[in-house]
């Protein structure tokens, strides 16, 4: 059970946070750098384009530092700029319905750029490899169906019972428990852990209806996310909500792991929020926390072991306000 002590270890050094993905990343970084050269081709070439896009675009964010052109440029900073767009004056809105997380489009395109090299590569090179050549093609493809089903972002179906707590993400429960925390009353909080594997869908959604109160960065490691320590040492995003039925606070830690080096979160402190949607995900394997204050009544409907879906299975009913 976590201490007092060991949880303020976390809590004293938040990092600013300045984009979606606080710990950036080589895929970040290259789709950036990719940004760059396509609004100087836009503003050189398409300048009907880029003053269509100004003139649609909504908004304020005073002294802004981001380049926004249209919604592509939008990606990693909505939860910072105060820019937008409406779905229906965004030509990229159909992103969204691609059945993949629009947060790792980008390691998709460029695993997939590399897996299609390395077959193509094994199949020039198959008149010297003789039958080895399988070997390298074989790796390749699976490569790349792993890395479709991994950013793989389902449809689901949200429980309309009020009183419903839903899984803020996909995986197996592996603690349910109380434990010191200093935010929470009488410094007790109770926590339900999920571990999700690299074989999980790692989209994270949001448990209850309500607002959010405070986004919180903290680097640190990368160790197993099953590991008893590991919410206290690794790299992990708080998002602390305001419950619109009890007034009450939830917290989601989103805790990377020894192969999730990226938490992504695009909510931005006050903004509303409704039970099973889509806020943000880790990328590769992984943990996420919810905690909850130990006097609220409630009806705990899992237990250690069991497999759980993010937005539709029921964690737990309140069985009072």
């Amino acid at each position: 059970m976590a201490t007092l002590t060991t949880l303020s270890k976390v809590a004293r050094s938040p990092a600013p946070i300045t984009s979606i993905q606080p710990g950036r990343g080589p895929c970040m970084r290259l789709e950036l750098a990719w940004g760059h050269v396509r609004r100087s081709y836009l503003r050189l070439f398409r300048r009907g384009y880029v003053e269509r896009m100004a003139a649609q675009r909504l908004g304020e964010c005073p002294n802004c530092p981001h380049d926004i052109i249209d919604s592509r440029d939008l990606k990693f900073f909505r939860n910072v700029c105060g820019h937008y767009f409406r779905p229906e004056d965004d030509p990229f809105h159909w992103r969204e319905s691609l059945g993949f997380a629009r947060a790792g489009l980008g390691e998709l395109v460029m695993f997939s750029t590399l897996c299609f090299l390395i077959v193509l590569g094994s199949l020039i090179a198959a008149p010297f490899l003789s039958k080895l050549f399988w070997i390298p093609v074989v790796a390749g493809a699976a490569g790349w169906l792993f890395v479709l089903w991994f950013f793989r972002d389902p449809e689901r179906i949200i429980p309309t019972d009020r009183q419903a707590l839903v899984s803020p993400a996909d995986g197996t429960v592996t603690h349910i428990e109380e434990v010191s925390d200093p935010d929470f009353p009488g410094g007790r909080a109770w926590r339900i852990s999920i571990f999700l594997s690299i074989f999980n869908v790692h989209v994270n959604r949001i448990p209850r209806t309500g607002r959010v109160l405070a986004v919180r960065y903290f680097p640190g490691l990368f160790a197993d996310a099953r590991k008893q320590d590991c919410h206290v040492d690794n790299e992990q995003l708080w998002t602390d909500f305001e419950d619109a039925a009890t007034g009450r606070m939830i917290r989601v830690k989103q805790i990377a792991g020894v192969a999730a080096r990226r938490i992504v979160c695009w909510l931005r402190q006050d903004e509303e929020v409704r039970a099973g949607e889509r806020f943000g995900m880790i990328k590769f394997g992984s943990r996420t926390d919810l905690l909850l204050p130990v006097d609220l009544g409630k009806e705990v409907l899992v237990k250690v072991g069991d497999p759980v879906r993010g937005g539709s299975t029921v964690l737990l009913r309140f069985t009072s306000s």
